[in-house]
């Protein structure tokens, strides 16, 4: 019956998932003095872009026409793999981890073929930095999941969530590296400040909107859910893999709720006090994570994998 339970709480992930950017906006609202947007207006953007027309730019193929399919596709897999309160639905799909960072990849990588397919300058540029900032997001993603999956000896999602149970795992300080570069891993995939800038609509400056610029209507509107059914994604297993939550099913979801109200307030607070980095810089932070997650893995061996 959990199995049941998480399958169907999964699903909801998918209706859910552009709830979570925008109660980070309109947090940060509130935390900037301003009014701001209600915490549904993603919803009210994806229902004008569905009903508006889509483009195709002169001279553009399969690449581009294919791309928001492809991207959606992923993150319903994703959703999929991710294991709600410890439990998953029986969609045979399996929960290793290292698919999941594939689909994430994959889906990365559709939108940014997309953008030279449409051989847009700005577009192109939002797609390489995207491209330059995956190289060490991705590879810190495997670094920190690789701390996680330590404890479970697994990269099953479901096993690395219950080894995160409890409050034993507290007391190793490889969970606290994984935790911290955990953190920056949430930042560079939900592109949020300091990495990226989700406010700016200005093409010099833009990472992930960059790749977005040619497309429209309900293309648009696939591409702004899988945006946001990435920060569903990213923040649950932050929230399972690294915050305190119980072993059982129903505790582990009141426990995921409230982690993930937490993740979104600490985000608002992050955008509201810390301005974005050049992009330069960038890099050399998701190295210092990465060298945080090796030294996670060094004290985990270290200390005989107790």
């Amino acid at each position: 019956m959990s199995s049941v339970a998480a399958g169907a709480l999964q699903v909801t992930g998918v209706a859910l998932a552009p709830l979570l950017p925008g109660a980070i906006q309109s947090a940060k609202a509130r935390l900037q003095g301003r009014r701001g947007a209600s915490p549904l207006q993603p919803y009210r953007v994806l229902g004008r872009l569905w009903r508006k027309s889509t483009v195709d730019p002169e001279g553009t193929g399969i690449v581009y026409r294919a791309a928001p399919a492809l991207a959606g596709a992923c993150l319903l897999l994703a959703i999929a793999l991710v294991p709600l309160g410890g439990r998953s639905g029986d969609w045979s799909l399996g929960n290793d981890a290292l698919v999941l960072v594939g689909l994430l990849a994959l889906a990365r990588f559709a939108v940014t073929a997309a953008a030279w397919d449409t051989s847009n300058g700005f577009a192109l540029m939002g797609a390489a930095r995207d491209l330059t900032l995956a190289v060490f997001g991705e590879a810190l993603l495997l670094l920190a999941l690789l701390v996680a999956a330590l404890p479970a000896r697994s990269t099953d999602l479901v096993a690395m969530t219950g080894a995160a149970a409890g409050t034993g795992i507290w007391g190793e300080p490889a969970h606290w590296c994984g935790a911290l570069a955990f953190a920056l891993v949430v930042l560079v995939e939900t592109g949020r400040q300091p990495v990226d800038n989700p406010d700016t609509h200005l093409e010099l400056t833009m990472i992930h909107e960059g790749p977005l610029l040619e497309y429209a209507g309900r293309d648009l509107a696939y591409l702004h859910w899988v945006a946001a059914a990435r920060h569903w994604v990213i923040l649950t297993l932050a929230a399972q893999l690294f915050l305190p939550h119980p072993l059982g099913f129903a505790g582990g979801v009141a426990t995921l709720a409230g982690g993930l109200v937490a993740l979104c307030a600490a985000l608002a607070v992050t955008e509201t006090f810390q301005a974005k980095m050049r992009i330069l810089r960038v890099p050399s932070l998701l190295t210092i994570g990465s060298l945080v997650a090796l030294v996670g893995v060094g004290s985990w061996v270290a200390g005989g994998g107790s």
